[in-house]
């Protein structure tokens, strides 16, 4: 039964993430470069300022720093420890060249989301700041395009439900737990027919328990707690990447040859280069977008409540967030994996990058699988509260904010934190992938059809001197919800 399932999901997955998706992503992300004149090369040290530091008056629930961590709470998580790792597993070395391709014309993509964010956020009758794709849509496309808002809100409510959100940070921290606390599956019981270690059941309850407390009680408590977890878990993380690369530092030419050879199809068979280039693409292309989440208009909803007077200011800021979760962390795993050769000796999952850790590292395996597993369960438990935040969010769009809605959401979300641990790791990542496609079409026509506002808003920006760009107001773009909507 299950096979049936899978195979089924294989087959929507492959239709949703074929050449035209794959091709439109890349199509607005390269457009949008253009348009914006390489903006995420000639302004990124201007973003990596704005990023620290924050800006002071304007309207908004949180710092732009506070907005950006809520983000990357979000972002970060299984998709670089996991994703990378099952991405070159499918694809081989050369799916971590398409991530790098994706991420830089994504820088592009995710500013233009966190300029629509600034210039159409609305706020409601209580003061709340509200903002994403479903209201650059909808006020900056008109109300007759509503129906696309609400399809990005449903395909978004999906993807925090069954994808980006449960399933697969659920599997990623239990799978870790399981291999640090029991790797040979000693202790089992038998669950809907299937022998499950009891390290995943406790596991799977805890964190099901944990989330629960959580979200019941409001995202909110864990919102400052997110601002000092992310940016420490992601420095520790990084800091064990690069003591693998240091020590392996005369690998890395050669696994940099191999990761371009390998995304041309240079080491394919005969015949096979277009095949072994196409898989490459799909692969690489898909986890970048699932980590970096670049065109799927999750990051806006999170740059809208930032305390902001200008909209080009917090697109800069949410831009970074690209660049730090695929140029630089998704690359160290990338990089410690096929120098490590742990993509090509049967391994799945998060067992691909713990070998690389255990192969890289000169330190005990045990401490290893320790240090891998205590970054995975806090990103990913962070990703978890983030994407609740965001399918809230959505289905109080999709719901006039109809608070018995969420509060159903909120047990659904907590059923499917339970189930995850029972998941297949092929239909969880599968299923992730069909929802972060359908989630991205809305999206990507709502940039390209306000791409005139966007570079319009970008060149009145930069053609102030630089103390007026520090005082540009966006005051005027924040709006009032129309109570009778």
């Amino acid at each position: 039964m299950f096979q049936i399932i899978n195979n089924f999901l294989l087959k929507v997955d492959d239709f949703v993430w074929g050449i035209p998706l794959i091709v439109l992503i890349l199509a607005v992300g390269i457009y949008l470069t253009i348009r914006l004149h390489g903006l995420q090369i000639r302004h990124l040290p201007k973003a990596l300022k704005f990023m620290v530091k924050n800006e002071e008056g304007g309207h908004g629930e949180v710092t732009s720093f506070g907005a950006l961590c809520t983000a990357l709470s979000a972002t970060i998580g299984t998709g670089n420890i996991v994703g990378v790792a099952t991405a070159l597993v499918a694809g081989g070395p050369g799916a971590l060249f398409w991530m790098w391709i994706a991420a830089f014309f994504g820088m592009a993509t995710k500013y233009a989301e966190g300029v629509l964010a600034i210039k159409y956020r609305t706020i409601d009758k209580e003061g709340h700041v509200l903002g994403g794709p479903f209201y650059y849509i909808e006020n900056g496309m008109g109300v007759n395009w509503r129906w696309l808002a609400k399809m990005f809100a449903f395909f978004g409510m999906g993807v925090g439900l069954f994808g980006i959100g449960t399933f697969t940070q659920v599997n990623g921290i239990v799978s870790a737990v399981n291999t640090f606390f029991d790797p040979n599956s000693a202790h089992t019981v038998m669950l809907f027919g299937t022998s499950y270690s009891w390290a995943v059941i406790i596991s799977g309850l805890i964190l099901t328990l944990c989330v629960g407390l959580v979200v019941i009680g409001g995202i909110k408590r864990i919102a400052k707690v997110s601002e000092v977890i992310v940016p420490f878990m992601a420095i520790a993380y990084v800091i064990c990447c690069l003591i693998i690369l240091i020590t392996n530092v005369t690998a890395i030419p050669a696994a940099l040859a191999e990761i371009v050879q390998s995304a041309f199809g240079l080491r394919a068979a005969a015949g096979g280069a277009i095949g072994a280039i196409m898989i490459a693409m799909q692969k690489g292309i898909a986890r970048g977008i699932f980590s970096n989440e670049a065109g799927l208009g999750s990051a806006p909803i999170a740059a809208a409540a930032a305390q902001t007077k200008s909209s080009v200011r917090q697109g800069l800021v949410s831009m970074t967030g690209t660049f730090i979760d695929t140029i630089v962390i998704c690359t160290m795993t990338g990089l410690s994996i096929v120098i490590t050769k742990s993509w090509n000796i049967g391994l799945a999952g998060v067992n691909v990058t713990i070998n690389a850790f255990q192969q890289g590292l000169p330190f005990a395996p045990q401490v290893c699988s320790f240090l891998l597993m205590a970054c995975l369960i806090f990103f990913a438990f962070t990703t978890i509260l983030g994407w609740n935040y965001y399918g809230e969010r959505c289905l109080e769009y999709l719901s006039n904010r109809n608070k018995k809605a969420v509060q159903v959401y909120r047990w659904l979300y907590i059923l499917a934190i339970f189930i995850g641990p029972f998941m297949t790791l092929e239909a969880v990542w599968t299923i992730a992938d069909i929802f972060n496609a359908l989630m991205a079409l809305p999206n990507l026509i709502a940039l390209i059809a306000l791409s005139g506002v966007i570079v319009a808003e970008t060149r009145a920006y930069f053609s102030e001197p630089q103390e007026m760009q520090e005082m540009a107001s966006g005051e005027h773009d924040v709006v009032s919800v129309n109570e009778e909507e």
